[in-house]
């Protein structure tokens, strides 16, 4: 009697140790329940496949005679690829699917292959990088859809390694082969430039905005007054609420055209801002705050990105996964 006893004590006490468990592990949020996202979403080869994936499209567009859809942000998973529109468009061309709403267009990895013919097309999404990590997906965003600045905030440091990040992947990446950086100002002799460790001929720096814009690829005198204005409103049918969000209208160059990103400090920036119009660089990328950012991405110290107005959760910035 006494070692059934103990023999139900035992049993006991293990099922409820199992019980326990089970409930700790339910009350943990969903993202410490999830495994880790593997290289296929983290590495290069996920790059590689969204370069794939929008070098098939721009190839599918062109033989239908479809303009390019208006891609403000793309998700990769291990294995699927999603493109977020800001105006609705259904008229996906194969292999790419829309969703009912004309929101978003998807492929399966495994459609895109080396040798498809469209891999030798020119995408027009010239300045698109890695936001970070939501559980198993990979978030990009296209910086040349922002019609003015976009802020970078949080403390410094963490700013720096974001604004690193992006850098890197549009001078190292295989989405961004012909973009060209311009180091503005502090940014050029400050921690940024020193830590990233990268040799490029796309690679420039400049004193002052001004002598960014005159060497720019767009050209322009260095004393011609340049600043960045918003786009005008778009008629409202036919974007979505994203659109109306992250202000206005998609432009890309033409096949021949250099992308490029300027990155300076706010205030420096807030120094030297002029009316003019928002052409002659495709995006710029501020450390800091501004009062005419198209989008603030703020940089929390747990590695979480809040996106504002683009609407996408970020578990970890990409300046984490270096």
């Amino acid at each position: 009697m006494t070692t059934s006893v103990v023999l139900a004590c035992v049993l006991g006490a293990a099922l409820l140790g199992a019980v326990a468990a089970l409930v700790l592990e339910q009350r943990k949020p969903p993202s410490a329940r999830r495994p880790p996202a593997g290289p296929a979403v983290t590495g290069r080869e996920a790059l590689e496949s969204v370069d794939r994936g929008l070098r098939t499209l721009a190839a599918g567009c062109a033989r239908t005679g479809h303009k390019p859809p208006d891609v403000y942000a793309a998700i990769c998973s291990e294995d699927r690829l999603v493109l977020r529109l800001a105006r609705f468009d259904t008229q996906a061309p194969a292999p790419w699917e829309s969703d009912d709403a004309g929101e978003e267009w998807s492929v399966a990895r495994k459609e895109l292959t080396d040798g498809d013919p469209g891999t030798t097309a020119t995408h027009p999404y010239s300045l698109t990088v890695t936001l970070g990590l939501h559980e198993e997906q990979r978030v990009l965003a296209d910086l040349a859809r922002a019609s003015a600045p976009i802020a970078l905030t949080g403390a410094q440091e963490d700013t720096r390694q974001l604004a690193r990040a992006f850098v890197a992947e549009l001078l190292t990446g295989p989405l961004t082969s012909r973009a060209e950086v311009t180091l503005v100002g502090s940014a050029a002799t400050s921690a940024l430039a020193d830590s990233l460790g990268i040799r490029s001929a796309r690679l420039h720096t400049a004193a002052t905005l001004n002598e960014a814009l005159s060497e720019s690829p767009a050209g322009t005198e260095p004393d011609t007054p340049t600043t960045f204005a918003a786009a005008p409103a778009p008629a409202a049918e036919g974007v979505t609420d994203v659109f109306r969000l992250i202000e206005g209208s998609a432009w890309h160059g033409g096949e021949h055209h250099t992308p490029c990103l300027f990155v300076m400090d706010a205030a420096q920036y807030a120094d030297e801002r002029r009316p003019s119009a928002f052409h002659h660089a495709d995006a710029v990328l501020l450390l800091g705050d501004a009062p005419e950012a198209a989008w603030r991405l703020a940089v929390g110290p747990d590695g979480k990105l809040e996106t504002g107005s683009l609407g996408m959760a970020i578990d970890t910035h990409a300046g984490r996964l270096r």
